[in-house]
């Protein structure tokens, strides 16, 4: 399965992909980000944010997308760009047919370190080991884009018996 991890940004949205099922080791796919200009309005962003996602999609024609699930911050502000890059990204997603799923920063860092807890630093570094590079992608948005990825390969493609129905129901289709 290609999963296509995204970590939403309104500057900078992390995105990344590996090949994987669950009990193998991933594969890196390819990873990096899609950046905005700051000094543009936020509708401009987004159209950006969904045009360079569409050329990732386009490329690398994953078979699901794993987002991360925005999480209350104390900068309203940042919550609420983020959470329209996540808008933007998981629509990018459906429009092509492809399972979406969140998945929460403690769940993913769970996933790829044995500690919800984990600094930013062990997620990075834990994701070069289990995709055996040289050092942790950069930046780090890049390289949580691919732990969600990750993440979400190691977990059958689903996050829970609800997404597992409405994947069944799709490949019925």
């Amino acid at each position: 399965m290609r999963v296509l991890g995204i970590d939403p940004g309104l500057t900078r949205c992390g995105v990344g992909i590996v090949d994987g099922t669950v009990g193998r080791p991933p594969t890196l796919v390819a990873v990096g980000v899609v950046r905005t200009d700051a000094s543009l309005d936020v509708a401009s962003r987004l159209m950006e944010i969904a045009a360079g996602l569409d050329e990732w999609f386009d490329t690398y024609r994953p078979d699901a997308v794993a987002i991360e699930r925005v999480f209350a911050q104390h900068n309203l502000g940042s919550v609420i760009d983020t959470a329209q890059a996540s808008g933007v990204a998981a629509l990018v997603g459906a429009r092509r047919g492809l399972p979406v799923a969140y998945h929460t920063p403690t769940e993913v860092k769970a996933a790829v370190t044995g500690s919800g807890g984990a600094e930013k630093v062990q997620v990075g570094v834990m994701v070069a080991r289990i995709l055996r590079l040289d050092s942790p992608p950069r930046p780090a948005d890049a390289a949580d884009a691919l732990a969600l990825a990750i993440c979400h390969a190691w977990r059958g493609g689903h996050t829970n018996r609800y997404a597992a129905a409405a994947a069944e129901a799709r490949r019925k289709r």
